[in-house]
């Protein structure tokens, strides 16, 4: 079994791709061994000293570290994925991910919500995962879209910008209704 890895723009985080389906559906994260009962895969590199993160998208699974140098974590973290596979164990043992996608909002602004969410999943969501993240809707009110970043996105030093620069300004062109993107944690 052959693992790629890529850096994201996150350097707390990489991405390491196994060249199988990591889920068949949706995303998951994990922020903490705890949150990673659901996940055979996620309890396994939790068990890592310097993990502090996992994320898994359908072909990819990112993991973001603390203190520890990578050249430390990135043969373990390899290890541990290869012996995953090679077991057999399903990466969560639920039926999907966690990701959110219903969100909060005005009843009367299912159009306006709709085209958001529309934008997000065909424009934004493919090029976010292509960084080892995601993005998940969680409302709109009064103007202002939240969203929550997640996996190598969730802390990282550009995601202000992409949010400000790249998605609210997509956003805006298409739905002059929104004003203002913000993050929720």
């Amino acid at each position: 079994m052959f693992i790629q890895t890529e850096a994201t723009p996150n350097p707390a985080t990489l991405k390491f791709i196994p060249g199988r389906s990591v889920l068949s559906s949706g995303t998951a994260e994990y922020r903490d061994r705890g949150d990673a009962d659901q996940s055979p895969l996620a309890t396994r590199l939790f068990d890592i000293d310097g993990v502090t993160g996992v994320f898994f998208g359908s072909d990819f699974i990112s993991v973001t570290k603390g203190e520890t140098d990578w050249q430390h974590l990135k043969p373990a973290i390899l290890g541990a994925i290869m012996e995953h596979y090679m077991s057999g164990a399903p990466v969560v043992t639920t039926d999907e991910g966690n990701d959110v996608t219903e969100g909060n909002y005005d009843p009367a602004d299912e159009e306006i919500v709709s085209t958001i969410k529309e934008l997000l999943e065909t424009r934004v969501r493919p090029a976010v995962a292509q960084d080892g993240g995601d993005i998940t809707f969680h409302g709109f009110r009064d103007g202002i879209v939240y969203l929550q970043m997640r996996g190598a996105c969730s802390g990282c030093p550009s995601s202000t910008a992409t949010l400000r620069h790249g998605i609210e300004n997509l956003l805006r062109h298409f739905c002059p209704e929104v004003q203002e993107v913000q993050a929720v944690a």
